[in-house]
């Protein structure tokens, strides 16, 4: 799946109100017009969302979640596309897969263990985000103190292998999992900048892929401290093409061509002495 040596997940966002494109893709049309725009454009997965991760985003209804995203994941599925559905919820989690989408993208580190219940009998992949409580009690943008963690890396492992341990627990097998460190979700600018730096020993450390996702954040403003969300693909892409370097199993990207032409010329380079 991986043409490159890194999987491209595209965004599709189905959604009002996600902090980058809320509302450019919401309805049936509009998200099945961006999935194939995704595809073209060379995405290995493409990850559809029905409820806004962003700080502060009030829960979504499983019913409304899949009356946004129910039917871009069948037809998705439909024309081949390997789907990721973004959900937090069992009940979208199993409606979604018996749709066709082959993975679940969890960004609340296993809140719910129904979540996993439904993935272990399933055969599919579980993406596990590591975060600490709700997108809505989450505070702003970047807004975490920098006292909460001591080792980034090692207190977000020590969360995460927890939360695997759940899904372990409920039937998921190890091979099924996929570990994000959650850049963004429960840290400030400094914590997610060091994540991303780090994540080659986040590679050596575990024995799963690991997905980073860091298009489009607010730590990215560390380069260009004004910057809205659409207008940083310059650093959107370097940072994806950087975590792909040093190792992860999949980049998940608001900008996949961008992003696939960065990381396409990075491996055309030869490498250093």
């Amino acid at each position: 799946m991986a043409r490159r040596g890194v999987a491209l997940m595209g965004v599709c966002n189905v959604t009002p109100d996600s902090f980058s494109d809320g509302g450019r893709y919401l309805g049936v049309e509009a998200a099945s017009a961006r999935v194939g725009e995704l595809l073209r454009e060379g995405a290995d997965v493409v990850d559809i969302g029905g409820e806004s991760t962003r700080p502060g985003a009030p829960p979504v209804d499983p019913r409304e979640q899949l009356a946004r995203v129910l039917e871009v994941v069948r037809d998705a599925a439909a024309r081949g596309a390997c789907v990721s559905v973004d959900t937090a919820s069992d009940e979208v989690a199993a409606a979604c897969l018996d749709a066709g989408a082959c993975a679940v993208n969890d960004v609340s580190c296993l809140r719910d263990e129904g979540l996993a219940k439904v993935v272990a009998g399933s055969g599919a992949a579980l993406v596990l985000m590591h975060s600490r409580g709700s997108q809505e009690a989450m505070r702003g943008f970047g807004q975490y103190p920098d006292d909460a963690y001591g080792d980034v890396v090692a207190d977000v492992l020590a969360e995460w292998q927890a939360a695997a341990a759940r899904a372990a627990a409920v039937g998921v097998p190890r091979e099924a999992l996929v570990m994000d460190p959650g850049l963004g979700f429960a840290k400030n600018g400094r914590h997610s900048l060091e994540l991303l730096a780090r994540t080659r020993e986040l590679v050596a450390r575990l024995d799963v892929p690991v997905a980073v996702g860091p298009s489009r954040k607010s730590f990215l403003t560390v380069v260009d401290r004004h910057a809205p969300p659409t207008e940083r693909l310059g650093a959107s892409v370097m940072a994806a093409a950087f975590a792909a370097s040093a190792g992860a199993a999949l980049v998940r990207v608001h900008d996949v061509r961008a992003t696939t032409q960065a990381i396409d010329l990075v491996r055309c380079l030869p490498r250093g002495p």
